[in-house]
């Protein structure tokens, strides 16, 4: 199947998505402020993480930019996919039993393109003493209607069709997941993202694209060496996992050398506030200003609405979107409900 035939198949789906998710049938603009709304994973607050169905209700919902995780598989196709397992978003275990690793975990570069497309996915799910629980029980069903995987160049397809036909300009935020296990398994996934970006034009700063990984050996190689090589030069974002792994990343030296290969940092937002701090007595670090300091933008993640996903210094989503864009002027967020925060940037305006 190939990519026209694939969008084609969904062409209903994501019709009724965007009259669903729009004000008279027309997709929402993206929000006219210099805060940037980016969809973690698409309007995963709404649908299952990654799918097309969530990417064309992101877009609609105004996001400015849209993530897409990428990860590799054994004919060496980049597929969207949160990280380089598939059994917790699909019925992997079921379909084809006996191909998991002695982990017991089912890896996308043991499948070709061919055998992913013939999963199902669903809502993240854990699986605990043999029961199957969905990570956030709230949001869609699981393994209710109909999702597939898709690639990355198919996804750049469906928002560059929606740029043209709506006259939008939203723009990707891809991921590139875990490279070092990806060249363990004899494989360049960076090579292969930037090979896939300059098939669909992008290859300037200029362009709607950030490119982010947590590995900032990876960021470094991509800058120095595959960028000049393919004659190319896109945005690079270091990510930031809130974890002693990263504590040196988060000093004044670290943040000076990120600065060397990237624009901008994508952070937890537990590293710019203290995930303990009181209501009255927000203990705020000094990573936003040092990244602002270094020319860095910062666009913090992961911003939800459930309760248990909210710390206890605020209120609701609402506020705690106030705390991190107006209080702390934050570039951007990762947000799993791209709706509710383009909305609270236009009532703040």
């Amino acid at each position: 199947m190939n990519s026209n035939q694939f969008l084609a198949g969904h062409g209903i789906l994501l019709v009724l998505l965007l009259l669903v998710a729009c004000d008279g049938g027309a997709p929402v603009a993206p929000a006219a402020v210099e805060t940037l709304v980016i969809a973690h994973r698409g309007a995963s607050g709404y649908l299952p993480e990654h799918t097309i169905a969530a990417k064309a209700m992101a877009y609609a919902q105004g996001a400015d930019y849209i993530e897409q995780d990428l990860v590799m598989t054994k004919d060496d196709e980049i597929i969207v996919l949160h990280d380089h397992h598939l059994d917790t978003v699909s019925n992997v275990a079921t379909l084809y039993p006996g191909r998991a690793r002695d982990d017991g975990r089912y890896y996308a570069v043991d499948f070709t393109l061919a055998e992913i497309r013939e999963l199902s996915v669903t809502e993240r799910f854990d699986i605990r003493d043999g029961a199957v629980t969905a990570v956030f029980p709230d949001r869609f069903p699981l393994n209710q209607s109909t999702f597939k995987v898709h690639t990355f160049a198919e996804e750049i397809e469906l928002v560059q069709g929606l740029n043209r036909s709506t006259g939008q300009s939203v723009g990707i935020y891809p991921e590139i997941k875990s490279p070092a296990f990806h060249r363990a398994e004899g494989k360049d996934i960076a090579r292969r993202v930037l090979e896939v970006l300059r098939t669909y034009g992008y290859t300037h700063p200029s362009d709607k694209v950030f490119l982010q990984c947590f590995d900032p050996y990876e960021l470094v190689r991509i800058r120095e060496d595959l960028l000049p090589a393919m004659n190319m030069d896109l945005r690079l974002v270091q990510l930031i996992a809130y974890s002693r792994e990263f504590a040196a990343m988060t000093t004044a030296e670290g943040i000076r050398q990120v600065a060397e290969y990237a624009v901008g940092i994508g952070p937890s937002m537990h590293l710019l506030i203290d995930q303990d701090s009181d209501a009255g007595n927000l203990e705020v670090s000094e990573l936003l200003k040092l990244a602002h300091s270094a020319g860095l933008v910062v666009h913090p993640y992961t911003f939800r609405r459930e309760r248990n996903q909210i710390p206890s210094y605020a209120k609701d989503f609402e506020d705690l979107l106030d705390i991190f864009i107006n209080q702390l002027g934050v570039d951007g967020v990762f947000t799993d409900f791209p709706d509710r925060t383009v909305h609270f940037l236009e009532s703040s305006r």
